[in-house]
C-alpha cells in the first residue's frame, strides 16, 4: 500500500496545476465553456476528480481553494450554464455536470450491493442524502443483471471485475474479506478511497478503524483504505467509550447476542425456514398410529423435537442459541471475540484494554446486543454514569427497569441510535460498572457507520 500512496503522490503536481488552471478561469470572470468542452467534461466527469484531487492538494499549500476560492463572482453564472432542469440519472457514469458536483459529489461505488448490508447502505446513502453525482452497485456473477433501487431509479448491478472502480471517488466494500483482499487495492489503484466493512484490513497499522462518534480524527491518516469496525464491537463501544473517557477503562467482560441477519442473508432465510420447517412440521415427523397419543401430543409441543436440515449454522438456529461465532481458536475464543478485544484497543488507543467475550447467535432477525461488565481504573456512582450516557452522540439511555423499560432488539431494529440501560454497579468489581447494550447491526453496525465515515471525507 506504501508504493500506492507513493504513487498517487507523484500525480499532485499535475492535479495542482490543473486546479490553479480551473482557479484562474473562475477568478478571471469566465462565464460560459465551449459546447465541446462542456459536454467532454459531462461524459469523463473530469471535473470532479479534479475537485477531489484539489483537495489533496490543499495539504500541500493550496490551502486558497479550500477556503473558497471557487465561490468566485461567476458561481452563479456557472451555475446557472451548467445546470439541468431535468433531475440526474444515478445510474449513468457520465451524469451532468454541475457546479454542485464541482463542489463536493461523488461518483460512489457500493460492492456487495445486494446483499444485507449493501441493500442497507443504499438506503443510508439516500436518506441522509449523501452527495452522489453517480453510483454503480457492483455484485457477483450471480447478482450482474439484477438492479436495486436508488433515489426512484433502477441501477443494474454490474459484475465485479477490475475495472469497476474507474473514475470512482469512494468504493465501499460489503462482500467479505476475499472480495476486499482481492479488489481494495485494486479500488485504491483507481484513485477510490474503499471504505471496508470486512476484517481485511482492520488490524493494519496504516489502516484507520473507525467509529465516527469516538475516534474521527484517525480518518486524516488513511492512504486510501479506511475500515468499518466489527459490528458486535462498535455497538458495544457506543456505550463504553464515554465511560471510558472520564474514569479510564480496565478490563471488560462481555456476552453478546448476535441476531442471524449479521450473517447476511442467509441467515436470514435459514431461521425463517427452520422455523416455519418446525413449528407446521414435515409430514415425515407424525408417528405411527393414532395423531391423539401421548408421544405424538408430546412431539408438537416441542419445535425442534426433529433437527432441521442446517445450510449455515453447524446445529440448528430457530429455538435454540448457539455460543459459536466465527472459527475457534487455540485459545479457546473465537475469532468474533479476539475482535472486540483487538478492535477496542485500536479504536480506544487503548492497548492494555483487557476484554473477555462470549459471543452467542441468538434466533432474531435483527439488532446485537451486548451484555457488559467493566472495572475503571476511577471510582463512579450509576448517577454519574448515566449522566455520562445521556448526553453521549448515537447514544440513547433507556433505563427505567421498574417501568420495563430497557433496550430490547425489537426497539432498536432500524433505527440509527444505540441504546443502553440497566445500569448499575457491579458487584464483582471494587470500581465496576455492568449495563446491557443494543443496536442495530445493519446500521449503526455496518451501513450507517460506513456513510458516517465517507461524510467526515
Amino acid at each position: 500500500m506504501d508504493v500506492l500512496h507513493l504513487r498517487r503522490d507523484q500525480k499532485d503536481w499535475r492535479a495542482q496545476t490543473r486546479v490553479i488552471a480551473l482557479k484562474n478561469r473562475l477568478n478571471s470572470g469566465e462565464r460560459r465553456l465551449p459546447a465541446c468542452r462542456s459536454r467532454q467534461l459531462a461524459e469523463t466527469g473530469n471535473w470532479r476528480r479534479i475537485e477531489l484531487r484539489a483537495q489533496k492538494c490543499c495539504r500541500q499549500g493550496c490551502r486558497q481553494l479550500q477556503a473558497g476560492s471557487l465561490c468566485s463572482p461567476s458561481h452563479d453564472a456557472l451555475r446557472g450554464v451548467l445546470s439541468s432542469p431535468c433531475r440526474p440519472c444515478f445510474a449513468q457514469r457520465g451524469p451532468k455536470v454541475t457546479i454542485d458536483m464541482l463542489m463536493g459529489n461523488y461518483h460512489i461505488a457500493v460492492v456487495g450491493a445486494t446483499g444485507a448490508a449493501g441493500t442497507e447502505l443504499l438506503r443510508v446513502l439516500e436518506r441522509r442524502n449523501f452527495p452522489v453525482a453517480s453510483l454503480r452497485a457492483i455484485g457477483s456473477a450471480r447478482s450482474a443483471g439484477k438492479s436495486v433501487p436508488f433515489r426512484g431509479e433502477s441501477v443494474p448491478v454490474e459484475k465485479l471485475d477490475d475495472r469497476c472502480f474507474d473514475k470512482t471517488d469512494i468504493a465501499f466494500f460489503s462482500a467479505g474479506g476475499d472480495v476486499s483482499r482481492n479488489y481494495v487495492p485494486i479500488a485504491c489503484q483507481s484513485d477510490a478511497i474503499a471504505i471496508d466493512k470486512s476484517s481485511a484490513f482492520r488490524m493494519e497499522p496504516h489502516v484507520p478503524l473507525v467509529i465516527p462518534e469516538i475516534n474521527a480524527d484517525d480518518v486524516r491518516r488513511h492512504r486510501g483504505i479506511i475500515a468499518n469496525p466489527n459490528c458486535t464491537t462498535t455497538v458495544m463501544l457506543m456505550a463504553l467509550y464515554p465511560l471510558h473517557r472520564i474514569f479510564h477503562v480496565r478490563r471488560v467482560f462481555a456476552a453478546s447476542y448476535q441476531a442471524v441477519s449479521g450473517s447476511g442473508t442467509r441467515g436470514v432465510e435459514e431461521l425463517t425456514r427452520q422455523t416455519r420447517d418446525a413449528v407446521h412440521g414435515p409430514k415425515s415427523r407424525t408417528k405411527p398410529g393414532s395423531s391423539t397419543s401421548p408421544e405424538a401430543t408430546a412431539d408438537k409441543t416441542i419445535p425442534a423435537s426433529v433437527p432441521p436440515k442446517t445450510r449455515i449454522y453447524p446445529h440448528p438456529i430457530a429455538f435454540n442459541l448457539l455460543p459459536h461465532i466465527d472459527s475457534f481458536l487455540d485459545s479457546g475464543y473465537t475469532k468474533e471475540e479476539v475482535k472486540m478485544q483487538d478492535e477496542a484497543r485500536k479504536i480506544m488507543h487503548s492497548p492494555a484494554l483487557r476484554v473477555s467475550a462470549t459471543c452467542v447467535r441468538v434466533p432474531i432477525y435483527r439488532a446485537h446486543s451486548v451484555a457488559v461488565s467493566a472495572e475503571f481504573q476511577r471510582p463512579l456512582s450509576v448517577e454519574q454514569a448515566r449522566e455520562i450516557l445521556s448526553k453521549a452522540p448515537g447514544l440513547e439511555l433507556i433505563d427505567e427497569p421498574h417501568s420495563n423499560r430497557y433496550p430490547m432488539p425489537l426497539t432498536v431494529a432500524g433505527k440509527d441510535n444505540c441504546q443502553v440501560g440497566r445500569v448499575r454497579l457491579d458487584c464483582a468489581f471494587e470500581n465496576g460498572l455492568s449495563f446491557w447494550v443494543s443496536g442495530d447491526q445493519l446500521l449503526k453496525g455496518a451501513a450507517l457507520n460506513a456513510v458516517q465515515i465517507a461524510e467526515l471525507l
